[in-house]
């Protein structure tokens, strides 16, 4: 019950530890009439909750918590940062192979702010993490950089 805010009405049971089992038979001391009363229920990711959910609560709908639905897509996010990293760590290498073939020094591109390739995938770490509103100049900066070289960062 959202209205009570965490006072009577709105929490049914604590439990200690994740086991499915213990949980359902204790749950399923409340009586029906009173657990069918139970509309919505916010859980994380596991699968042992949604079956202690199942069983005990089966006409509440089960809605996966907001923490942990940000934390998988900003996981994706750096999934790809982090791809792109890599591949910008091997073109690096390639490059300077080539210019130690022909005997000649490498240096690597620098954008409008002075990062190269691999340091603007690097230092933009963290500005993901952020809502835009919360970015730095340099952050804004960075962004438009990355996001102009990447846009694919920029649709994740």
């Amino acid at each position: 019950n959202k209205k009570a805010k965490g006072k009577k009405g709105s929490i049914v049971a604590i439990f200690a530890g994740t086991k499915v089992e213990p949980i359902i038979e204790q749950l399923l001391k409340i009586s029906a009439k009173k657990r069918a009363k139970v509309k919505e229920i916010t859980l994380d990711m596991a699968n042992s909750m949604k079956t202690i959910c199942k069983k005990c609560f089966p006409r509440a709908m089960q809605v996966t918590d907001r923490f942990h639905v940000q934390k998988l897509a900003l996981e994706a996010l750096q999934d790809i940062r982090i791809k792109h990293r890599w591949d910008a760590i091997d073109l690096e290498n390639q490059q300077i192979k080539q210019a130690r073939a022909k005997n000649k020094t490498w240096e690597p591109k620098q954008y409008s702010n002075g990062d190269t390739r691999k340091q603007l995938l690097a230092r933009s770490r963290y500005l993901l993490y952020k809502a835009p509103s919360n970015w730095t100049d340099n952050q804004c900066h960075r962004s438009k950089i990355l996001f102009s070289q990447y846009p694919d960062i920029k649709i994740a």
